[in-house]
């Protein structure tokens, strides 16, 4: 029996106030034991757990516990081996509350009503009761703990199987993201059809991977009544089944048939006209007065994306040094202008300059009987309209595109494309938001009175967003005009200040060194059968070969090392581009990541050397440490947004084009002079000098005109301004 005394909970171990019957001490002992392991553990420890929480769980779980231990040892109606029963019951739960506490799902708290829901269960339980009914009442926690020790040794209650079906709901509850994990282990609860239909509304994909497995979960899955269950069911055990995901709910309405999908599915031009059909379709259902989303566009437009960028994009930016626009662009032939124009939102990230100027947008207006704009835009329900007008901004398309459609339609459209930002876009809340700061500085460039107008609907929609109260549209429009007004004044304005973030300007060389003092960079290639990730690093690697102020270890067959040999520390590892079966491009990344790792280098500048859709792979291994990332290739809203959920304080640099030698090795060594001086870097300063190498050079000051340096980088700093506003940091 514990005794604890004095201000603190120091234990030691004295006699009982009541009879121990010799052949019972021994369990006796154990939840002393278990209760002093507790308070060594717990309630003597420093821990962020307040006083008054303490206390509370001292009372419940040494003296409540003590009295239960007493009523056990003295209750006449009890036979010995029930004693010995509910004692070795009681020690289990003071255990278990100390092996989870404070773990998810188990707070400290609940030691007071844990402690009386065992008392309950215990009563109830020498009665020959259920103990359903504390379950049934109690947090999932207490109710797992009590289950657990009950189950040990009482698992002979009538209330056991139904208490453990009640743990399950509760959890699920809890966790909606466990059901199927759960149903797995326990296909046969009785409402496992019910929570399955649940999850195939919530969790499409997921049911989808369940339902094709050879289990009894993927059994009832595939055997469910329900129609929704009943098709995902079916295109799981379909080899095809990828390919149906983008037109589920129009499978579901009976508005497509499986045959007619698999009609046109190995043919990658019809398959991609079917999706734009739709996407079309759906687009017009979001629009009032039905505001019907569908089931799993977003599969659709991904998989739209993939099409378009796989088979269309890539095809025509892979011969770009082709004069013969007929022969470059002979994919394009046949497609609609709505088709062209899905392929240029949807590709933002991989389309090339000419692709676009001289491709894509071009032959929208010539396949159209009336090219007007805004027939365009109708046309697809006003879908991406404000990507579209972002892109046509950045490649100087605009003026023409406004000029297609009366001038009190180009008003009203921009407004629109300024207006109602405060609305969130399902699954990328921020995208337009960010496509409409990326534009305004391409827009006043070379429209200053249309950028007035887009300033005063700016202000406009603050005003009105400060009136609703709405937190979000004041956040994004005030952000919005900072932004603005500081690219219509000829004077400098400090945005970092303004916006209460780290300087775009500059970045601090301290902090870009490690311990030693020494910068790490790293840098991604890529093998590709056109050789231009193997050039590239030829390319790359000439910027160090035969200079004294650099030594270069290749050695290693799967990555080169560089180290400055002057100056402050510069070390560079860049991956070899390998090409081959298994990817070794991804073995030989992933072994120089687990090299850098074991050494403690840390890279603090990264840097993407290969074709756009190269990014995605190198985004995925970004080093959380990375202050400067060179993209070398588009930076639309998604890359930079999960650039920025990695490494929050990141300078950008990016492009609209795939990195080109003639201005990424200017770039590079600009950024390694300065580092290898010890210089803080002054982008402003630095991009007016690289501007002034390419300046009699017209073809080089055209690429490099294509790139973004952190401080122009107004998507970027609107989003990160954008979190450190909503405390999203």
């Amino acid at each position: 029996m514990s005794l604890f005394c004095g201000a603190g909970f120091a234990q030691t171990q004295v006699a009982a106030p009541y009879q121990i019957a010799k052949e019972r001490s021994l369990f006796h002992d154990n939840i002393d034991r278990a209760q002093l392991r507790l308070t060594l553990q717990f309630l003597e420890a420093k821990n962020n757990v307040d006083t008054t929480t303490k206390l509370q769980i001292h009372d419940a779980m040494i003296r409540q516990v003590d009295e239960i231990q007493q009523d056990i040892e003295l209750d006449s109606t009890l036979a010995p081996m029930g004693k010995v029963k509910y004692l070795r019951t009681l020690e289990n739960m003071v255990r278990s509350f100390n092996d989870k506490l404070n773990k998810r799902d188990f707070p400290a708290s609940m030691a007071p009503a844990l402690v009386k829901a065992f008392e309950a269960c215990y009563k109830l339980d020498k009665n020959k009761e259920s103990i359903k009914p504390v379950i049934d009442d109690v947090d999932y926690g207490i109710g797992k703990i009590l289950v657990d020790c009950f189950d040990v040794y009482a698992s002979d209650n009538p209330g056991m199987a139904g208490s453990k079906v009640t743990l399950l709901r509760k959890y699920i509850a809890l966790h909606p993201d466990q059901s199927l994990p759960v149903l797995r282990d326990n296909p046969n609860v009785y409402f496992a059809d019910s929570l399955i239909k649940v999850v195939a509304q919530q969790d499409t994909r997921k049911l989808y991977d369940y339902a094709a497995a050879r289990n009894k979960l993927g059994d009832r899955i595939r055997n469910h009544p329900d129609t929704f269950v009943n098709m995902v069911a079916r295109m799981a055990n379909s080899k095809s089944g990828q390919l149906y995901f983008p037109f589920l709910d129009n499978l579901l309405k009976g508005r497509i048939t499986l045959a007619e999908i698999d009609s046109v599915k190995e043919d990658d031009f019809k398959y991609f006209r079917l999706m734009v059909k739709t996407r079309i379709d759906y687009a017009g259902r979001l629009l009032p007065p039905l505001r019907d989303t569908a089931h799993e566009m977003k599969a659709l437009t991904a998989m739209m994306a993939s099409k378009a960028k796989q088979y269309f994009v890539r095809e025509i930016n892979a011969l770009h040094d082709v004069n013969d626009s007929r022969v470059r662009f002979k994919r394009l032939e046949g497609l609609t202008p709505q088709e062209l124009y899905y392929i240029s939102v949807l590709s933002e990230d991989e389309l090339y300059t000419s692709s676009y100027v001289s491709g894509v947008y071009p032959r929208i207006f010539e396949r159209m009987a009336n090219p007007r704009g805004d027939s365009l835009l109708l046309s697809v329900h006003g879908d991406f309209f404000r990507k579209f007008i972002k892109m046509a901004a950045g490649y100087n398309t605009l003026n023409h595109f406004l000029g297609t459609m009366g001038k009190d339609n180009a008003a009203t459209l921009m407004q629109s494309f300024v207006i109602g930002l405060e609305r969130p876009k399902p699954g990328d809340e921020l995208e337009d938001a960010v496509d409409v700061a990326d534009s305004y500085s391409s827009i006043m460039d070379k429209d200053k009175e249309m950028a007035g107008f887009i300033l005063n609907q700016v202000r406009w929609s603050y005003e009105k967003n400060v009136r609703e109260n709405n937190k979000r549209g004041i956040v994004i429009y005030n952000l919005l005009k900072i932004l603005f007004q500081s690219a219509d004044t000829t004077t400098k304005t400090d945005l970092s200040a303004m916006l209460g973030i780290p300087s775009i300007y500059d970045q601090d060389y301290r902090g870009l060194t490690d311990d030693s003092g020494r910068v790490i960079q790293q840098v991604f290639f890529y093998g590709d059968e056109d050789k231009d990730g193997q050039n590239s690093f030829i390319n790359f690697m000439n910027m160090f070969r035969g200079r004294a102020e650099w030594r270069i270890n290749e050695k290693n067959p799967e990555w080169v090392t560089i180290t400055s040999t002057k100056g402050k520390p510069v070390w560079i590892f860049a991956n070899r581009p390998l090409l081959g079966d298994d990817d070794p491009d991804d073995k030989a990344q992933n072994k120089l990541i687990s090299y850098l790792e074991d050494h403690n280098l840390r890279p603090t500048v990264v840097i993407h050397r290969g074709h756009s859709y190269h990014l995605a792979s190198t985004l995925k291994k970004l080093a959380p440490t990375a202050k400067i990332v060179v993209l070398g290739s588009c930076g639309g809203y998604n890359n930079l947004n999960e650039v920025l959920t990695i490494c929050k304080d990141a300078h950008i640099i990016s492009s609209k084009q795939v990195g080109t030698k003639v201005v990424n090795e200017p770039i590079l060594q600009a950024i390694n002079n300065n580092l290898v001086a010890g210089r803080n870097i002054d982008w402003i300063s630095m991009w007016r000098e690289l501007a002034g190498k390419f300046r009699n050079d017209a073809a080089a000051r055209e690429k490099f005109d294509d790139y973004i340096p952190p401080y122009k980088n107004l998507g970027a700093i609107f989003i990160k301004a954008y979190r450190k506003a909503m405390g999203e940091e």
